[in-house]
């Protein structure tokens, strides 16, 4: 096996990580969406968006570990910042299965970069709390100040 498909497959095992509830081979839209507390529609969604492809039996979809395991991954971009844009472009580099250089450089860039993205949002938001705790202190004081202003007429 080409070191390409094995980042794959090992990227695929931790995100489709078996339990009890996930050894079978398809999934239901139903399946994934209560087993990840998602909206039918916004898994259909992200299928419109390509980032993951059901198969079809008639009307109903049948989703593979693959599709549940992409999904996890998308979910999990999400939670760090990430666009649908920029998850869908990574997992793509991985269904290339063309290297594992490429695939791993734009990857690590990416993360880096979302790092810093992070760090810069956390900063301003610990300037933001501590502006706004400021100005708590002083609508405190001045609150007193009026309270005891009318307590004493």
């Amino acid at each position: 096996m080409s070191e390409a498909l094995q980042i794959n497959d090992e990227l695929v095992e931790v995100a489709g990580s078996e339990t009890d509830t996930t050894k079978k081979m398809h999934f239901s839209i139903g399946d994934l969406a209560k087993e990840f507390g998602l909206t039918l529609r916004t898994l259909r969604f992200y299928e419109d968006k390509g980032l993951i492809n059901p198969k079809r039996d008639g009307i109903n979809r049948l989703y593979t570990r693959r599709d549940r395991a992409r999904l996890k991954l998308v979910l999990m971009g999400k939670n760090v910042g990430f666009s649908l844009a920029e998850i869908r472009e990574m997992l793509d580099l991985y269904d290339l299965r063309d290297g594992q250089v490429t695939q791993l450089r734009v990857a690590l860039s990416k993360f880096e970069g979302q790092i810093n993205t992070l760090k810069k949002q956390r900063g301003d938001i610990d300037q933001a709390i501590g502006e706004l705790s400021r100005t708590v202190d002083i609508v405190s004081g001045i609150l007193k100040q009026k309270e005891a202003e009318d307590d004493a007429s």
